[in-house]
């Protein structure tokens, strides 16, 4: 974990994501997305302002496709936000800090 982002993958994706108890921001994402690059350092300080309150991980596509098959991931960066193993919002592309905690706030009531 590196500044309070998981590194998710198929051996640990149940027990972060799917059996915990906060609210869970996954990025999907791969080595050669230039988008995705730019996007890591938002999704950084996100992790760390809100740490004690979300879990932020990191699956990377071409390593993890069982998991971007199974939420149909069709783009990187995708954005999911999820709440008791459900999606509750996705966002595909590049967005603003502001934008990702606006959609915090929204939906998981996060400040």
């Amino acid at each position: 974990m590196k500044n309070n982002i998981i590194v998710l993958t198929n051996n640990n994706f149940q027990e972060i994501v799917l059996d915990s108890k906060f609210p869970v921001l996954i990025d999907f994402w791969a080595d050669w997305c230039g988008p995705c690059k730019i996007f890591f350092p938002i999704l950084e300080e996100i992790a760390k302002k809100y740490k004690n309150k979300l879990i932020v991980g990191k699956v990377n596509v071409d390593d993890c496709k069982d998991i971007m098959l199974n939420y149909s991931i069709q783009s990187i960066p995708t954005l999911l936000f999820l709440k008791n193993k459900k999606i509750i919002a996705r966002n595909s592309g590049v967005i603003a800090k502001s934008e990702v905690e606006k959609l915090l706030h929204v939906h998981f009531n996060i400040k």
